[in-house]
Order: structure tokens, then sequence, then C-alpha cells
């Protein structure tokens, strides 16, 4: 069960891929700028990395990956509970996330819900969750870079 509840997992995040955190580029030149409106949210009190990245932006949503991926890099390799906690989190972290950080956090779950199937064997996640992880550090290093935050693996 777990097995195909990861291998969803990896086909939902190759679709996430496809999404980056640059911007579209417009097809005509001489197309005028579209005008997009932003709805503020609230911030929410910080009382924990996951609270954190639900009001704020993309530095908290930053800071709130590093957080939730030293959690994720301590827990012991066979505690299926505590990587399945890691995972919910991180989708609750995904949910308030800005969109354009969002799939650090889609990232992380997979990674985190495919170690905790593979710690009932005693065994590693897949290398594409790790590889998906690396991708989305990557690929979003640039935007929490320029909000002053250092992404960790």
């Amino acid at each position: 069960m777990k097995r195909t509840l990861a291998a969803a997992a990896i086909a939902g995040l190759a679709a996430l891929t496809g999404c980056s955190a640059s911007p579209a580029v417009e097809d005509d030149p001489s197309a005028a700028p579209s005008e997009s409106a932003t709805i503020p949210v609230p911030a929410l009190p910080p009382e924990s990395p996951e609270a954190t990245a639900a009001g704020g932006g993309v530095k908290e949503a930053c800071e709130t990956f590093n957080a939730l991926w030293a959690q994720y890099a301590a827990v012991p390799g066979d505690d299926p509970e505590a990587y399945e906690e890691i995972y919910l989190k991180s989708e609750d972290a995904k949910d308030t996330a800005p969109e354009e950080v969002s799939g650090l956090f889609a990232a992380l779950s997979l990674i985190a819900i495919d170690h905790a199937g593979a710690a009932e064997t005693g065994g590693e996640p897949e290398q594409a969750s790790k590889d998906a992880v690396r991708d989305a550090v990557f690929a979003n290093s640039g935007v929490c870079t320029a909000e002053d935050v250092t992404l960790t693996l």
C-alpha cells in the first residue's frame, strides 16, 4: 500500500517538476503585460515552522523547508511514524507556501512518505525521491537566496 502511495506521489511530483520558479515568457513582445491581483494573506504567529509558512512569504517558506529538512535528517532510519509526521508537516506547509516554492514541500513530502515505507523493512527511499528533493532545492535556490536564505540538504 505504501509503495503504491509512494509511486503515486512520485508521479505527482513529476507533474509538479514542470512548474518552475521562473516566470512565464510572453510569446508576443508587443503585448501589454497583464495585470494580476494579489490577495494579502494575514500572517499567523510563528508557533512552529509549519505555522510560519502559513502566512509568510518566500523567506519564511524557505526557512520552514530548512527546519523540516533538519527534522527529516534527524529521524532514525527505522522510525516510519516519524517520517510520516514529516510527511504531514510538509503537506501542510505545501498547502500554505507561496506557489513559487511549494515544490520544495512537495519533494520533501514525497521523500518522507517513501522513507516511511522503506523504514519498515530497514531500507532507504528510492533514488527518484532523493533526486526530486535535490532538483527542488536547485530549482528554488535562487528564489530563497534572494530572500537571504540558503537552502540546505
